[in-house]
């Protein structure tokens, strides 16, 4: 996976903490589409509630990022500075999304876009007849 991302920085007082901060909200975000969520048992307790078993990306799993700062000036931040490291966690989960739209053909409105979930609504589409049709020929 490749991820690009520009993000409007105001005037980066320190543009390296900067990128570091959209690198981790980017990674946030990509866990978020693809792997958080609470799960629960019949009685209502979350049986996911320790890192062990709550999947959340970590350094290792970072893919390959191109981060673009786009100068501005912001002025009512601090020399025309503006925060960075929120914004940038809204951009995975539609992108994710929509190259799998394009892969499959199937869209996805709920998170996260687990590999069952893939599967689940692959096994019960069209593309999947079509496949199975061009394995028989």
């Amino acid at each position: 996976m490749k991820y690009v991302t520009a993000v409007d920085r105001g005037t980066a007082i320190n543009p390296k903490l900067a990128e570091g901060q959209i690198e981790g909200s980017v990674l946030n975000g990509i866990s978020w589409a693809l792997t958080e969520e609470y799960r629960f048992n019949k009685k209502g307790a979350m049986i996911n509630a320790d890192l062990g078993r709550y999947k959340l990306f970590t350094a290792t799993d970072i893919p390959e990022m191109k981060i673009i700062l786009i100068p501005t000036n912001e002025p009512t931040g601090p020399y025309g500075a503006k925060s960075v490291g929120e914004v940038a966690i809204n951009g995975p989960a539609p992108a994710i999304a929509n190259a799998i739209y394009d892969a499959i053909g199937i869209r996805f409105y709920s998170l996260p876009i687990t590999a069952d979930k893939i599967f689940q609504r692959l096994s019960n589409s069209d593309f999947h007849k079509r496949t199975q049709n061009c394995h028989r020929s």
